[in-house]
């Protein structure tokens, strides 16, 4: 599966060496106008500091994730018979989103641009940040957490959280340090992924209602809760929502282990999200794409490893897949040819987590049902075919 990793991952100078690869100097051009961001300089000549302002590095990240793929994939529809499930980190889910075809490079550049200076803003009207929290007890982190009232806004397992709030809070929690934890301030320019956001989502969800989108051809593993998400529609609600929810990469990663993941690509700049790939998912092979000189290994890794989604592999009119690994249960007799009202539930699949419904956004006439009430089900996989009534 490919990654992508999410603000923070950005260094000086980390696209110089991409300059030199046939095409990509053309392409960054064409996306820097998109953006209104000079996305060369920023990614070559500019200092720590300059890339680290949100409204600069979240173009910066998308843009090279983008370009790297289509360094990797240069026929993109090549992609979807060798990569079995994408997700990025934070705006790197931007990046995953718009690699397997929900919405265009155009569109990402502009939705992340809007993105980069709407946050901006929001972290403007409160001095805000983040801290992360290395090791501990997690239901004491967490507990600490709650009794100065600061959000867990990312969690990467393998014993790292991240605590978001106001620049009170955090002081209040480093003089009150949960036992056996190390607590590293993190250079960020507010507390994202928590309430204080919620500016930014008023901005893109305006921003959202204008946008089209398809459905992904590939698993998409969603930062919220880890599960996998088909329809475009709903992709594209989750990327608006997702600047004040935390990102729950533990749980992407879960679902990675329940998917048997063997191999996973990290897009540049790579590095982050590989290294917490080898501390959680052991036996998972990783490879850090950072320069092009890696794009042969980087090929004969995607041939090793490389297996095709079952969305792209199903014929399909509209597919309902699961959101995850469990037991699917029918709700009640749905036979074939029943036409579904749009958003209507044909059931749900059940787990150790709980139950996730399974809904039909679109509506549609049921074609043929691909799984049985009672069946486990991993996923992504393909539980219902629909025939849409419009298009």
């Amino acid at each position: 599966m490919i990654v992508a990793p999410g603000q923070g991952a950005q260094t000086p100078g980390f696209l110089e060496p991409w300059l030199d690869y046939p095409d990509f100097a053309d392409r960054l051009n064409w996306l820097s106008a998109v953006s209104g961001l000079d996305l060369t300089h920023f990614g070559t000549k500019a200092d720590a500091e300059t890339i680290r302002d949100t409204a600069i590095a979240q173009p910066l990240l998308v843009a090279s994730g983008l370009l790297a793929a289509l360094a990797l994939f240069p026929h993109p529809a090549d992609a979807f018979g060798r990569v079995g499930a994408v997700a990025g980190h934070s705006v790197g889910e931007i990046s995953a989103a718009t690699g397997i075809g929900v919405i265009t490079a155009e569109q990402a550049m502009v939705f992340v641009r809007e993105r980069g200076r709407a946050m901006a803003a929001a972290s403007a009207v409160t001095p805000t940040g983040m801290t992360a929290i290395l090791g501990g007890d997690r239901d004491q982190v967490l507990a600490k957490l709650d009794q100065h009232r600061l959000t867990a806004a990312n969690d990467n397992g393998a014993g790292q959280l991240v605590a978001a709030g106001t620049m009170e809070q955090l002081q209040a929690l480093a003089d009150d340090a949960p036992d056996r934890a190390r607590l590293v301030p993190l250079t960020v320019a507010g507390a994202f992924h928590t309430h204080h956001m919620r500016p930014a989502v008023d901005v893109l969800s305006r921003l959202a209602r204008a946008m089209s989108t398809h459905d992904t051809r590939t698993r998409l593993i969603s930062n919220r809760d880890g599960q996998v998400i088909h329809s475009g529609p709903e992709v594209l609600a989750r990327l608006v929502s997702q600047v004040s929810h935390p990102v729950r990469w533990d749980l992407c990663m879960q679902t990675m282990a329940d998917l048997e993941v063997s191999g996973i690509l990290e897009m540049p700049p790579a590095g982050t999200l590989s290294g917490m790939a080898r501390r959680q998912l052991r036996g998972v092979e990783t490879l850090a794409l950072k320069t092009p000189d890696q794009l042969d290994d980087a090929q004969a890794f995607v041939e090793k490893h490389g297996d095709a989604s079952p969305i792209d592999s199903t014929p399909t009119w509209r597919m309902l897949v699961s959101p995850g690994k469990g037991t699917f249960h029918q709700s009640g007799d749905i036979p074939m040819g029943t036409q579904l009202v749009p958003d209507a539930v044909v059931g749900e699949v059940q787990n150790l987590r709980g139950s996730t419904s399974v809904q039909a956004p679109y509506g549609g006439t049921i074609v043929e049902w691909i799984v049985e009430d009672g069946d486990l089900v991993s996923p992504g996989q393909p539980l219902v075919r629909l025939h849409p009534e419009s298009e």
